[in-house]
């Protein structure tokens, strides 16, 4: 990738009383800021992840401000394991902290995830006035319902292995519909749920649909 990659900080920010650590990388110059969820935390699930890394690096790439952050009760972020409603919450506040960065500008912010941290970013982007666009990474319809807002404008990149059982295509093409024209659907040949090996096609694609 290229070579003004920003160096990341690590950082901490408030979600409601608890102190949660991320990973940033700002560039400033008035970029667009793009905040990444990580995996399911009671499966291992942290911010340091291959997939997490293609999604950054992608963005990076694209001259995002980005931050990656451990949910609650993962590595250094305080509290536990909400079951969903606390990890929105957490998502929402990476972003407000992250586009109160300077340099950072509040237009054209993106919150992205992968796998649960997918199903966290489609239902905190939904919800948050802040977030412009949602880019879900092996969202895992076969665990639970993708929850569409019947208003649904937002612009969501969906992407999926096509060899993934937790997120089959199939239903990821139902989801798309129940979006509308707003939704893009990109399918990596040869991936699995966990992208080994073609963390490189993933960046690529995310790169191609974000242009």
């Amino acid at each position: 990738m290229a070579e003004h990659q920003i160096e990341e900080q690590h950082v901490t920010f408030k979600s409601g009383d608890l102190l949660l650590e991320g990973g940033l990388a700002n560039p400033g110059g008035g970029a667009p800021a793009a905040v990444v969820c990580h995996p399911h935390p009671m499966y291992g699930g942290s911010m340091h992840n291959n997939v997490v890394d293609a999604i950054l690096a992608a963005l990076r790439e694209l001259g995002y401000a980005t931050l990656r952050f451990n949910f609650r009760g993962v590595g250094g972020s305080e509290g536990e394991y909400d079951g969903g409603p606390g990890e929105v919450d957490d998502a929402k506040a990476a972003m407000e902290f992250l586009l109160a960065q300077p340099g950072v500008s509040r237009e054209g912010a993106t919150l992205a995830g992968y796998s649960f941290g997918a199903m966290v970013a489609m239902t905190a982007g939904y919800e948050s006035g802040d977030v412009a666009r949602i880019v879900t990474v092996a969202l895992p319809t076969a665990m639970a319902d993708a929850r569409v807002p019947a208003d649904a404008i937002k612009p969501m990149l969906l992407i999926s292995g096509d060899r993934d059982s937790h997120s089959p295509l199939d239903s990821l093409k139902a989801v798309a519909a129940k979006i509308g024209a707003a939704a893009t659907l990109e399918v990596v040949a040869g991936a699995d749920h966990f992208f080994g090996g073609y963390e490189k096609k993933l960046a690529e694609k995310i790169m191609t649909a974000l242009r």
